[in-house]
């Protein structure tokens, strides 16, 4: 290259400057880092985010990324899409209102979920003397953070009268009420939820929903490779529109090749550095470079992996659809499922003893969703 460069981009994406040779044909970007979205910062607080707008193929999904200093509140409100949301760093307190009038608490930390359904008016408060920091996603890819309902909003824009008719009190009363929205702001620190919300409080009614739910806790499924917790409607009962995996891909290993018939992919790289290759038939694949923060949308049905590039550095990320369940199609069950005359015929029909070799390997046809790599050359030569 002759012309300016960005050197820092090019390291970050040395894919993009020289793909692999089995790259094809053209295909939209599939790749946002939340360093590129703008951020609004509040008082004690940050947001920023990444919707269709920032990544055109981000259209089932948009995800938000929040920080709240200790005591800070993300003030009462409600979306018209269902907010789904995953706890990064910190603790924070959530509360929800249930369409029966019953009310939710609950203290969340890292690795621990909510899901509000549409239209469910809730709150978030940080507890940290740190921070605290979390990933919320909405089943929509247009949906904006700037156009939620907004508990001081709506007050400030209806008339004091209807205000004190509504409430039974004095006009006067409101004199005092903000003008404009409050969105982040500084609050007291909060007490215990029992102090906070006492039992047998008369004007409280405990909600029979869960809306929180304890992800890093669940037993993990054990790879070869690594580790994937899998969250949706199976194990929370309420999260009808957002289905979730947690995966860990250890160093050198591959979230196996695989595609999902039901959703789009929305993953959220917490850390390490990876490599996706995405095909999309017609003999269009294109390979994409990952890392902590960044954004990364597979169409349904579109073929593809995950490599772990480094050799000390596992890979943590989110998987995350617009469904009630989590749902893929393994290349290697697939294979070991089929005839193996079938099999042979297609990929090894002027190969028969490398044909062998492949269906002796794919004789277990189980699914192994984040493979280890191959010990040695010798293993390599063997298969």
């Amino acid at each position: 290259m002759l012309g300016p460069r960005n050197r820092d981009r090019e390291r970050q994406n040395p894919d993009l400057v020289r793909p692999p040779s089995t790259d094809h044909g053209n295909m939209p970007n599939m790749r946002w880092s939340f360093a590129d979205s703008h951020i609004r910062i509040e008082e004690g607080g940050w947001t920023r985010q990444t919707t269709v707008r920032e990544l055109p193929t981000s259209k089932e999904l948009a995800g938000v990324n929040m920080r709240l200093d200790e005591g800070v509140i993300r003030e009462l409100h409600w979306h018209k899409e269902a907010e789904w949301a995953y706890v990064l760093e910190g603790s924070v307190r959530i509360t929800a209102l249930d369409t029966e009038g019953g009310s939710f608490v609950d203290d969340l930390e890292k690795g621990d979920l909510w899901y509000f359904p549409s239209g469910h008016p809730h709150s978030l408060q940080g507890l940290s003397p740190n921070g605290t920091e979390f990933l919320l996603v909405f089943d929509d890819g247009n949906f904006s953070e700037d156009s939620t309902f907004l508990l001081t909003d709506w007050v400030a824009r209806t008339p004091k009268s209807v205000l004190a008719e509504n409430f039974r009190v004095a006009p006067e009363v409101f004199r005092a009420i903000p003008e404009k929205e409050k969105y982040i702001f500084q609050g007291s620190n909060p007490d215990s939820i029992e102090k906070e919300i006492p039992s047998n409080s008369p004007g409280y009614k405990k909600s029979k929903l869960q809306f929180t739910h304890k992800m890093l806790a669940q037993e993990p499924l054990n790879t070869t490779g690594g580790q994937v917790r899998i969250t949706d409607s199976t194990n929370f009962p309420l999260s009808k529109t957002v289905a979730a995996a947690h995966l860990t891909i250890q160093p050198g290993a591959l979230r196996e090749m695989h595609w999902h018939p039901n959703a789009d992919e929305w993953s959220f790289f917490i850390k390490g550095r990876a490599r996706v290759t995405i095909f999309a038939a017609e003999g269009t694949a294109r390979t994409f470079d990952y890392q902590a923060g960044d954004v990364g949308i597979v169409p349904r049905n579109m073929g593809h992996f995950i490599e772990n590039l480094s050799d000390d550095e596992e890979i943590e990320v989110l998987e995350i659809f617009r469904a009630d369940k989590f749902q893929d199609f393994s290349l290697f069950q697939w294979m070991g499922e089929t005839p193996q005359r079938l099999v042979k015929e297609h990929l090894f029909a002027t190969d028969k003893k490398s044909g062998e070799k492949f269906v002796k390997a794919i004789e277990n046809a189980e699914k192994d969703p984040i493979k280890d790599t191959l010990g040695g050359d010798d293993d390599k030569e063997e298969l």
